[in-house]
């Protein structure tokens, strides 16, 4: 039985999910996303299916313990998606045409409009994890959506930032950063007409790329279908960009941030963007995060921002040379 459970410290809830720890390695001959396997049809183009292990459901059983004013507990409400991005199990989302990457992001959209109707869900994050470097077990395209009943502690600080420099600056905080680093460039990575990959100014990691719409938008629903066109072609640049960095799959984690949903009007501030993190600062090494950076969030990037741009402004040029080899409609 999952379980939220109050840390009273740091004021968030910590999801305690037992199941999950049951889940099996797969082997490395059977993929569970591959058409015709388990749960999934014989064919399909882009495909959401709940979580065979989720940490969050819609119909939690309640915790029998008593809580205390220390120790706090309620149901694990809430709904954990499987997202394939595609049919074929060897592609990485860059390999994949813009038009079936647009044909994703028209899914988390459709998803999100769903799983909003649910009063009971306030945020709804969708991510991505890839690579056995970030915890990934199956190399099959995919993703995940998980909608919880609560907003998230860091996205309750960023929504909380946004709304203070709002009250004070009357401008958006991530418009105005946007900017800044537009008008800067030296960690510019690659943009187009409505959006821009950028390592920002206090990256906490040494490709810690940022994905930010240009026009100020809370959530993806809010897009034109050119924005959504626009996101799919830099997401499939980001993406591509990381792997042709060193020539090899980069594990990384996608994380979407879009304003909180339920909420009346809090969070209007909130700015869309999607944020990269890997556990990589160079082609030989790892980053793992010490006992300041776990203990307390004292972040140390031992990389330069600037110099890592310049990096991936590389590694963009030599992703384009091969990227229109997989711009056929009919490779998906």
């Amino acid at each position: 039985m999952a379980e939220l459970r109050w840390n009273p410290f740091i004021k968030d809830w910590v999801i305690i999910a037992p199941k999950r720890q049951a889940r099996t390695d797969m082997p490395k001959d059977k993929c569970p996303f591959c058409p015709g396997t388990g749960r999934i049809p014989g064919t399909y183009d882009v495909l959401s299916y709940d979580n065979d292990f989720p940490a969050l459901c819609q119909n939690p059983q309640i915790p029998l313990e008593d809580s205390f004013n220390t120790h706090i507990r309620k149901s694990a409400y809430g709904k954990c998606e499987v997202i394939l991005y595609s049919m074929k199990h060897e592609k990485s989302l860059w390999q994949l045409p813009v038009q079936q990457i647009k044909r994703l992001v028209d899914l988390w959209g459709q998803r999100f409009i769903t799983l909003k109707k649910d009063k009971k869900i306030k945020y709804i994050y969708i991510f991505e994890n890839r690579g056995e470097l970030v915890g990934a077990t199956i190399s099959h395209p995919h993703g995940q959506i998980y909608a919880y009943s609560y907003i998230p502690k860091k996205l309750e600080m960023e929504i909380e930032s946004s709304n203070e420099y709002f009250n004070l600056n009357h401008s958006c905080l991530f418009c105005d950063m946007l900017a800044n680093e537009m008008r800067y460039g030296k960690r510019i990575v690659s943009e187009n007409e409505d959006f821009c990959a950028f390592i920002p100014f206090f990256s906490e990691c040494p490709y810690g790329i940022y994905i930010a719409s240009k026009n100020h938008k809370k959530n993806i629903i809010q897009f034109s279908d050119s924005e959504k066109l626009n996101l799919a072609c830099i997401l499939k640049d980001v993406t591509g960009t990381l792997d042709a960095l060193f020539d090899f799959k980069f594990p990384y984690m996608m994380c979407m941030h879009q304003g909180p949903v339920n909420c009346d009007d809090y969070g209007e501030n909130f700015h869309f963007h999607v944020e990269f993190y890997s556990p990589l600062r160079s082609k030989e090494s790892q980053k793992f995060n010490a006992s300041g950076e776990t203990g307390a969030w004292a972040h140390v990037n031992p990389t330069k921002p600037e110099e890592k741009a310049e990096e991936l402004r590389n590694a963009y040029i030599a992703y384009m040379g091969k990227a229109s080899d997989y711009e056929e409609d009919g490779d998906v």
